[in-house]
């Protein structure tokens, strides 16, 4: 040994002293059972006390020195393997006490040793079924003390486990002492069941211990939610404090720590532990591992599954290197593989062998290279096909020895080398081989010619003294079948020394085998490594812990278990790992027993632990808990049953219900928590009484306050897990309720608890909480036991008076958000003591809380708009009285709070107003709403100032959309929707409203009102029940007709651009309804319409007024009575058919009525006539209608023809309508009639005719209407008159009417319009020919006079009857009288053109008047033709 490697020559002697002692202590003992007192045992446990103490005592150059490091690897490592496996308990315990202190002070540089010690000899002792008690015993001791330590325990899963190559040590131990603690390990044969429980017990304090290590590893990691609170430190979770590990750990037993010693910080191969890199390595190791497993059962389909993963090249070169590279392959299935005779199967041999290099070594020790990485298969042509290839690999590496002529010498020696291996080592063949018969064998093998034989001497020698052997691996952990077949301590012996040889051999030479090999050992200092290793061990753990609770009633082993539950959850929770954290405490909860099957009267001492553990887990890991709070809060909620078993006092639940129906399935039913019910069942009263002190312990103070801290504590879980609490507790609630026979109220009271206890979260958080509760509030308010709503409705009101208090700023929802639940209830449940109940608690809350209240004015007006619509008196009266309230004195005082529900407040009186069943509360409530509109005319500011949800809509814009729509639009509603008086009173107060308040509104804000205007009008396009459309009509739509022109008219300057048009539609479409007193309206309104405004008109506004009524006359003319016919067998067609065909013209449409009406007499229409134009209010049926009832056909026998007949009849009043319209418009109403008396009394007095017109005429619209619009109308009533004549011409038309019931007194006729139609033709004409300023139009309007004067005449002269000339004769005196009004020059025209009809006239039986102008006519014709002087 150079004296330069070392400083000094004390290091040396110090190197050469520890090689000694490490060789002594290798020397083997004497055969047979070692004696205490021999040389050698002495030495041997000498050598081993004083190599121990240098350890321990090691100084800095001796902890890092590479030549002392290396004699450790060399020397001791290899004499450990040699003492580790020794029989002797004294030298197995030494050796266990060194191998601790290599792993606390050397690990870094030993991380191949530290593999071969746990894998060869820990863990093979632990699982061999014939090693001693004593030697497991003090394996597991050791482990103990390993397993205490922090950093060994992480360092170990680090550098073992995550390494692609090494062997899983953490698991392996994990798995081990997982099957010890469940008592299913290899039993120590002659163990007593004392032992058996002290190793189980072991066992778990190992897995404890890791557990406990991995808890406090990651513990920055946890957060205490006591540790936040104001009330003081709480008691930690776990007893082992939070300082480092080894105040509990290996430091007890004098050695150090862990490797965070002042040695480690200067070791050169120490690496960084990325934890994502290490968890990419464990997870490509699984897949190499699952590969790996494949191959050994299917070698196709493990290297196809390892190529697919991307851990295997597919080129035949990279699956030779596989092969050569890893242990773990099974050597029978690789030489099998490697020997087929498949194209990859030889390509991957050839490349296997290819990269073996036999370069300058003999032929024996090349060949044993070649065989030791696989087993020979027995197939001699597989042997041969690798014997081959190896002799011609060698051949190659060796060219330049001249020992082999050719390949093929190589070839057959190899052969006969593995034939003599064979013949003289197999125990089957018993005449073993001579060394002549060998060199004589291979006589002439090298090219004809002998090898040396010396050489063949040579080979036989070697192969005999050492045969030839696959490579030393690692033991395969499957526990010999010998061991059922043991059945004597000897017998056990011998079969444990055998094995303890065969594991030092192992051990020994893969100690030397990686005595030279450096790699790099990972100190783990991150903290999410204990992430992937309690993934990968979670599941032994649980097993060991949940068969331990199972299995035993021991307190130790209870107490470890559950220990080891809580820190199982603990990691789980931190990780955020929910399978595993589910798991665990699901395991924990079964094991209380309160939700098990089991029943109660197995409740032990371990139980009422379980449940102390599970109330601590609550306490202390609740942030992390998740879905795992409701197997804790079901526990609880059982729990609070068990309490009274120990109490001893009969199970309270809500009374008053008796369905019947299943049980709930979680947990006991509550018979079972009954003491009277378990005493019946069977039990004898000891053990009651036992039973009762068991259940007692559930109800001790200490418990009892650890469940209420539970609830208490909930105000320090985070944000998120208490939304978790909540969502479980609500759960558990809802099971309790489900209940049929006994449904219970903890749970429920608990969530009135909690939700006070977190009511002063930020308001964030309390939002999400209560979405949960209130969503729970909400199924609880519709429960069918009005018990259980009740309290619940209590519980609500109490909570939502004590968030109300708060307050609420501009803007925000939480009170909306928290009320809710009162709306849903109100809603759902039909119960009227609930609702009555609901409108009590919101009721309660508007007289003590209005000034708080802010956005829960919405939920506030939902539960009176649901209460408004009910039939109870009671709830009625109070909703109403309490909304009254709010109108009348709450909006003085806080508008603006409730400006945001505003609309609602209408809403909700609307819907009071629709209640039919009370009346007198219907009209308070639209009187109410006259006062919303006060609030808004007084206030616009606010609404304008005020956003609300309406963000986008513009300023100016928001008191229409928030204030005055929603009052008339509410208004609009009651109309369409209440029965006649209540919607009159709706109807008078929103047209009061518009009358009162409408300068202030914009043009647009009309057009949308109109739109809601009208929908009076739409209602009637719904099919209804005939007389209910009929009464609407005649009530409600001629009521807003009048109004709407009233509106109209007084605020025409805003309105006449927005809404004429629409207007005149709404008219036509009045017009047009088989209705006659809506008809008669609709003409009169336009009459009031135009009359009122007409001097406002533009041209384009008098063009639409013409046209419009153009419109009207056109589409009213009753065609179909000139075409109508009978049906017949022989005419097939029905009357519609008829009017289609005669109603496809272009002015007409389709009719139908709903009222027969039958003589359309001008006598009978005549008083009717100045009846409703006196007052121009409401129009009355006409006489013909009311006398013709007793003609009708029965009303069950309404055919298609009176619906028609109907229909016609109304189209004839329109016509008469019409022309008395544009009469009273062109001259003003009463004008004409006027003039019509003058006419005849100067007729019948003979007075004189001259001078102009009455003055009234000026009244009229005349003066405003172009000429071509007066032409307009005239063309009109030219046409009306037309059909009129032609009608009445048609005598056997009206007989055909008559007999089909289109009948008065008399045949149907149409002298009025005929006459009226004329007479107000000519009033036009005339009045026109007078005026001055239509100078222009003068020779038409006379033309247009001359031709109609006669053909007016020479009709009269056709006409047959003298009740038909006797209509005329007013029509005559107009014309006469008018003519004899004009200037001579004018009157020679007229007279001339009509001298020879007015002659004919004098031939008729005439009255006194109609003489009397008739005398006047031709004395004005003397002078004017020159005939008499003047």
């Amino acid at each position: 040994m150079a004296q330069g490697v070392f400083s000094h020559i004390l290091q040396k002697d110090a190197f050469l002293v520890f090689r000694s002692l490490c060789k002594l202590s290798m020397k083997p003992l004497a055969d047979g059972p070692p004696d205490p007192k021999s040389h050698e045992l002495r030495s041997k446990i000498l050598s081993l006390r004083l190599l121990l103490s240098i350890l321990q005592n090691a100084g800095p150059v001796f902890q890092t020195n590479e030549m002392f490091i290396n004699a450790i690897k060399q020397y001791l490592c290899v004499a450990l393997s040699k003492n580790g496996v020794s029989s002797v308990p004294e030298v197995f315990e030494l050796s266990l006490a060194i191998f601790l202190t290599l792993l606390s002070n050397f690990k870094q540089y030993l991380k191949m040793q530290i593999e071969v010690f746990f894998k060869e000899i820990f863990l093979s002792i632990l699982e061999t079924p014939s090693s001693s008690f004593d030697h497991k015993w003090m394996v597991i001791q050791a482990l103990t003390r390993i397993c205490a330590d922090a950093q060994c325990v992480v360092d170990i899963y680090l550098n073992y486990d995550c390494d692609l190559t090494l062997a899983n040590i953490f698991e392996r131990l994990v798995n081990d002492l997982s099957k010890i603690a469940q008592g299913r390990h290899a039993l120590a044969l002659g163990a007593t069941p004392n032992q058996e429980k002290s190793i189980r017990i072991k066992g778990l304090e190992c897995l404890v211990s890791i557990l406990k290590c991995m808890v406090e590893w990651s513990k920055d990691l946890y957060i205490n939610p006591h540790s936040q609170s104001n009330l003081g430190q709480e008691s930690k979770p776990f007893n082992d404090t939070d300082n480092d590990s080894g105040n509990s750990t290996m430091k007890s037993y004098g050695s150090v720590n862990s490797i965070n010693s002042t040695s480690s910080s200067q070791a050169p191969s120490l690496s960084l532990d990325n934890p994502e890199e290490f968890e990419s390595i464990k997870q490509q190791k699984e897949i190499m591992e699952a590969g790996i497993e494949m191959f050994n059962k299917k070698p196709y389909k493990g290297l196809h599954y390892l190529q697919e993963q991307g851990m295997l090249g597919t080129a035949p070169d990279d699956v030779a290197e596989f092969f050569h590279s890893d242990e773990r392959l099974d050597k029978t299935v690789l030489g099998d593989f490697l020997s087929e005779n498949e194209k990859h199967n030889k390509e991957v041999m050839y490349a296997y062998i290819d990269q073996m290099d036999f370069t300058e070594m003999n032929f024996v020790p090349a060949l044993r290279r070649f065989l030791e990485g696989f087993r020979l298969p027995g197939e001699a042509q597989k042997i041969d096909r690798l014997m081959e290839k190896f002799a011609s690999r060698y051949y190659e590496c060796n060219s330049n020895t001249e020992i082999f002529a050719t390949a093929d010498a190589a070839y057959v020696l190899a052969y006969s080398v593995i034939m003599l291996t064979t013949d003289l080592h197999s125990p089957q063949v018993k005449i073993k081989m001579k060394k002549e018969q060998y060199i004589k064998m291979n006589r002439g093998i090298n090219d004809s010619k002998d090898l040396p034989e010396e050489y063949l001497s040579a080979i036989y020698d070697e192969i005999a003294g050492n045969e030839i052997k696959m490579k030393v691996s690692g033991s395969t952990k499957a526990p010999t079948s010998v061991a059922k077949d043991i059945t004597s301590d000897k017998q056990r012996r011998l079969l444990y020394n055998l094995e303890m040889e065969q594991m030092a051999h192992t051990a020994k030479a893969l100690m030397e085998s990686v005595s030279h090999v450096s790699s790099n050992f990972t100190s783990a200092t991150h903290l999410e490594h204990v992430r992937p290793m309690f993934k990968m061990a979670w599941t032994p753990y649980l097993a060991a812990f949940s068969v331990g609770l199972q299995d035993c009633d021991d307190i130790t082993i209870a107490s470890l278990c559950l220990d080891g539950l809580r820190c199982a959850i603990r990691i789980a929770c931190i990780f955020h790992m929910e399978i595993e954290r589910d798991a665990y405490v699901q395991a924990l909860a079964r094991f209380t027993l309160l939700t098990a099957a089991s029943p109660l009267t197995e409740m032990k001492t371990k139980n009422i632990d379980t449940i102390k553990t599970l109330i601590s887990v609550a306490h202390t890991d609740g942030n992390y808990l998740g879905r795992s709070w409701l197997e804790i809060l079901r526990c609880i909620s059982q729990l609070e049953l068990a309490q009274l078993i120990g109490t001893g006092v009969k199970p309270r639940s809500t009374h008053n219900y008796h369905n019947r129906g299943n049980v709930d399935s979680a947990g006991h039913p509550i018979e079972a928590f009954d003491p009277e019910v378990i005493a019946r069942g069977g039990l004898d009263s000891k053990r009651l009484a036992n039973l009762q002190e068991q259940m007692g312990e559930t109800s001790s103070q200490s418990v009892v306050v650890a469940v209420d801290r539970i609830f208490t504590g909930s105000v320090r879980l985070d944000g998120v897990a208490v939304v978790e609490f909540t969502r479980a507790l609500c759960h558990v609630s809802l099971d309790e309720l489900a209940n049929v026979n006994h449904p219970r109220m903890f749970s429920l009271t608990k969530i009135v608890e909690i939700s006070y206890y977190n009511m002063g979260r930020i308001r964030l958080q309390w939002s999400r909480i209560w979405q949960v509760l209130g969503d729970h509030f909400n199924k609880v308010g519709c429960n069918p036991n009005e018990d259980i709503v009740f309290f619940a409705v209590d519980s609500l009101r109490q909570l939502s008076m004590k968030f109300i208090e708060k307050g609420e700023f501009a803007n925000f929802r939480f009170q909306k958000d928290f009320l809710r639940p009162f709306e849903h209830i109100m809603k759902r449940n039909r119960s009227p003591t609930i609702r009555d109940m609901v409108v009590r608690c919101v009721a309660q809350m508007v007289n003590s809380q209005a000034g708080n209240i802010r956005s829960g004015w919405k939920n506030i007006f939902s539960v009176f708009h649901l209460a408004a619509s009910d039939h109870d008196e009671g709830i009625v009266e109070l909703a109403f009285q309490t909304t009254g309230k709010i109108i009348s004195s709450i909006f003085e005082k806080h508008f603006a709070a409730v400006i945001d529900s505003f609309q609602d407040a209408v809403k909700c009186l609307s819907e009071f107003a629709c209640n039919a069943a009370f009346p007198d509360t219907s009209m308070e409530a639209i009187r109410l709403i006259r006062n919303c509109a006060k609030y808004v005319a007084e206030k616009p500011h606010m609404f304008r100032d005020h956003a609300g949800d309406e963000i986008n809509v513009p300023e100016e814009d928001r008191v229409w959309v928030k204030g005055w729509f929603p009052v008339l639009f509410e208004l609009s509603c009651v109309i369409n929707r209440c029965k006649l008086d209540v919607r009159t009173r709706g109807l008078t107060v929103m047209f009061e409203i518009m009358k009162t308040y409408g300068e202030t509104f914009q043009s647009h804000w009309w057009r949308d009102l109109f739109q809601v205007v009208f929908r009076i009008f739409d209602n009637m396009k719904l099919p209804e029940q005939q007389n209910e459309k009929a009464e609407w009509m005649t009530t409600t739509c001629n009521h807003a007709l009048y109004a709407i022109v009233d509106v109209f008219t007084q605020y025409y300057e805003v309105l006449h651009d927005v809404l004429l048009i629409e207007l005149y539609q709404q008219l036509q479409w009045c017009v047009r309804q088989d209705n006659e007193q809506l008809a008669r309206s609709g003409t009169n309104c336009l009459e009031n319409l135009v009359i009122s405004n007409g001097e406002k008109f533009s041209s384009d506004i008098w063009h639409s007024t013409c046209t419009c009524m153009l419109d009207i006359f056109r589409s009213t003319i009753p065609l179909s009575l000139l075409t109508w016919r009978p049906e017949t067998p022989d005419t097939p067609e029905s009357p519609s058919s008829l009017v289609k065909q005669n109603t496809i013209g272009e002015h007409d449409v389709a009719y139908v009525g709903d009222d027969t009406q039958d003589n359309i007499s001008v006598e009978s229409s005549h008083d009717n006539r100045s009846l409703k134009r006196a007052d121009s209010n409401h129009s009355v049926n006409s006489s013909v209608s009311q006398e013709s009832r007793e003609h009708k056909i029965p009303r069950s026998k309404v055919s298609s023809d009176q619906k028609l007949f109907q229909g016609l009849l109304i189209k004839c009043v329109v016509q008469l309508e019409l022309i008395q319209t544009i009469d009273n418009i062109v001259f003003f109403p009463t004008t004409s009639k006027k003039e019509d008396a003058e006419n005849l009394a100067a007729a019948q007095g003979g007075v004189s005719v001259g001078g102009t017109p009455a003055q009234e005429e000026d009244q009229g619209m005349y003066q405003y209407l172009k000429s071509d619009q007066l032409f307009l109308l005239a063309d009109c009533l030219k046409e009306s008159h037309s059909f009129a004549k032609d009608f009445n011409a048609n005598h056997e038309q009206r007989n055909t009417l008559w007999k089909a019931g289109f009948r008065g007194k008399a045949k149907p006729n149409l002298l009025k319009q005929e006459t009226q139609s004329l007479a107000c033709l000519f009033r036009i004409l005339f009045r026109m020919y007078d005026d001055e300023a239509r100078q222009n139009d003068w020779d038409d309007i006379e033309k247009r006079l001359i031709q109609t004067c006669q053909e007016a005449l020479e009709y009269f002269l056709s006409l047959q009857s003298d009740s038909h000339r006797e209509a005329w004769s007013s029509l005559l005196i107009l014309i006469l009288t008018r003519l004899l009004k004009m200037s001579d020059k004018r009157f020679t025209v007229h007279a001339r053109a009509y001298y020879p009809s007015i002659c004919e006239v004098l031939m008729f039986d005439l009255k006194l008047e109609m003489r009397s102008i008739l005398r006047k006519f031709l004395q004005r014709m003397g002078p004017v033709f020159s005939i008499t002087s003047s």
